[in-house]
């Protein structure tokens, strides 16, 4: 493996790191409605833990409510237990075949506790990097060891793999700057 390699593998993992990452994040609640915010929730559909997703449409109605339209008629009861009981704090309402799910104003400490949560998301996040970053430095060492790179080769590829990672690190920033105002915006 070349040091050209080694760079383009770790930038493709650092790539996937921030892609997880901004899945996780789409699952913290904001103040808006969003369907990503139920794909935690599983249901009982003939004995089997299915995801919501696939036994019911998603949608949302308005910025505060998420509407949920189960393809199977007996299934709305079984769907509506399964958003109440999940920890989402949601209360959802059936209108005929129609399930509602209001998205009820979060409080400032519950926001002030997702801020925490996103943050925390965000640290993970860059500890993935970091590893990576650290992972490929130790690759290219091996290859001056082995004598397949000189060591001015080494501090080169040192310094390209530290800009990365400072630009993959600043990226997860301006996302947790993001969704914290995302979060804290009434």
């Amino acid at each position: 493996m070349t040091i050209d390699e080694i760079k383009k593998t770790m930038d493709g993992k650092m790539d996937q790191s921030i892609a997880a990452f901004k899945n996780n994040l789409s699952k913290v609640r904001t103040g808006r409605a969003n369907p990503a915010l139920l794909d935690t929730v599983h249901v009982d559909y003939y004995g089997s833990m299915v995801p919501l997703s696939q036994v019911a449409n998603l949608s949302l109605i308005d910025a505060r409510t998420i509407s949920v339209q189960p393809w199977e008629k007996g299934m709305g009861a079984k769907i509506e237990k399964a958003i109440r009981e999940s920890d989402l704090g949601l209360n959802p309402s059936s209108m005929g075949d129609l399930i509602r799910v209001p998205m009820p104003p979060m409080t400032e400490e519950r926001r002030k506790e997702l801020t925490k949560v996103v943050r925390g998301e965000g640290e993970n996040a860059k500890v993935a990097v970091r590893n990576l970053r650290r992972d490929a430095n130790e690759a290219v060492k091996k290859l001056v060891k082995d004598k397949l790179a000189s060591e001015d080769d080494q501090k080169r590829s040192e310094a390209d793999i530290q800009k990365l990672t400072d630009r993959h690190i600043a990226e997860i920033d301006r996302l947790v700057a993001s969704k914290e105002q995302d979060i804290m915006a009434v």
